[in-house]
């Protein structure tokens, strides 16, 4: 029976471990692969993160202030087609205030409510959203469901 300790690494050749500074004969010696002077020549040193050897860091030469367009960002909330027909029955109309009263839509969306083409609508509502997608507009003129273009904020 084979024990733990009787396993031998087969697969591949086991590497020798360097063991530097030990005589000019042993390819590692007197500077140990240091070279000769300076800050890494020495022993006891750390590389610190953004040290570049006296030039100026790359975090120093990046800019502080700059100009985001997070700021203008449009930020709509998108729904599918196949959401619709579980949320809503017949004769109801969909639009941003409906799906903040069923607790689907968030509180605020400052870019409005848009209409996706995913998954098939068979009921009957009407829908007001301040965009759709093409695929969508197909869809709902095939199925012959009103939907009107409602102006963001309304």
């Amino acid at each position: 029976m084979i024990t733990l300790s009787q396993l031998t690494n087969s697969h591949r050749p086991k590497k020798k471990r360097v063991r530097v500074g030990r005589g000019m004969g042993s390819k590692c010696g007197k500077t140990c692969g240091r070279g000769s002077k300076g800050d890494m020549a020495r022993c006891g040193y750390k590389t610190r993160p953004g040290h570049e050897g006296g030039q100026i860091p790359l975090y120093k030469k990046s800019p502080t202030r700059g100009f985001p367009n997070a700021k203008f960002k449009n930020i709509v909330f998108a729904i599918n087609l196949g959401m619709i027909e579980k949320l809503y029955a017949d004769g109801e109309t969909v639009s941003l205030k409906t799906l903040q009263e069923k607790g689907f839509a968030p509180r605020r969306i400052p870019g409005g409510l848009k209409i996706l083409s995913g998954g098939e609508l068979k009921k009957k509502v009407t829908i007001e959203a301040s965009y759709f997608s093409g695929a969508a507009e197909e869809k709902l003129k095939k199925n012959g469901i009103s939907f009107q273009q409602v102006p963001v904020g309304k």
